[in-house]
C-alpha cells in the first residue's frame, strides 16, 4: 500500500482535501490544524474530499472529515461533497453513516483542477497530542449514529482512561 497523504488546496473559498494511498492517524494533528485553519478562513463556502486515490482510511481520519462535515452544516447549512470511485471504500462510508451527512458522488461532471500547488500535510509525532486527535475524532463519529456509538464508546473510553 502507499503511504497516506493529505493534499490540500482552495480556490475562492473552495477547499479540496484530496487523500492519497492509506490514509492513517500519523496525519491527524496537522489535518486537525487545517481543520482550524480552513474554518477560520473569511472566504470558507464549501468542502470536496477527493478519495478517488486513497486505498483506505482510518477511523481517525474519517472521524476529522465528519467533524468537518458537522462543523460546516452548523456554519453554512450544507454538507460537504465526497468524491469516492473504490467501492471497498464507499463500504466504510456507508457502514460509518457518512450518507447522512455527506453528498457522496462517483464522478465529477466538472473536473476539480485547484489553481493553487496542493501541499502536503506533515505528520507529527507526539503521542500524547494523536491521542487527543483520535479521542475527537471517534467523538464525531459517535454522534452520528447509534451504531458508531456502539462502535467506538469502548475505545474513547479506554484511550480518555489511559488504557
Amino acid at each position: 500500500m502507499q503511504p497516506g497523504q493529505i493534499l490540500v488546496a482552495e480556490h475562492d473559498g473552495v477547499f479540496v482535501i484530496k487523500m492519497v494511498g492509506d490514509v492513517r492517524l500519523t496525519l491527524c494533528i496537522s489535518f486537525d490544524q487545517f481543520i482550524d485553519d480552513m474554518f477560520a478562513h473569511p472566504d470558507f463556502k464549501a468542502v470536496l474530499f477527493d478519495l478517488s486515490d486513497a486505498e483506505a482510511i482510518d477511523s481517525t481520519t474519517l472521524g476529522l472529515m465528519a467533524k468537518i462535515s458537522l462543523l460546516g452544516e452548523e456554519r453554512l447549512g450544507s454538507y460537504p461533497v465526497i468524491l469516492s470511485t473504490s467501492d471497498s471504500i464507499n463500504r466504510i462510508l456507508d457502514t460509518m453513516g457518512f450518507a447522512d451527512i455527506f453528498t457522496i458522488v462517483n464522478d465529477l461532471h466538472t473536473p476539480v483542477e485547484p489553481t493553487a500547488a496542493l501541499e502536503e500535510a506533515a505528520a507529527v509525532d507526539d503521542e500524547e497530542q494523536v491521542k487527543n486527535k483520535v479521542i475527537e475524532a471517534h467523538r464525531y463519529l459517535i454522534q452520528m449514529n447509534d451504531a458508531n456509538e456502539q462502535t467506538f464508546t469502548n475505545l474513547v473510553n479506554m484511550l480518555e482512561n489511559g488504557q
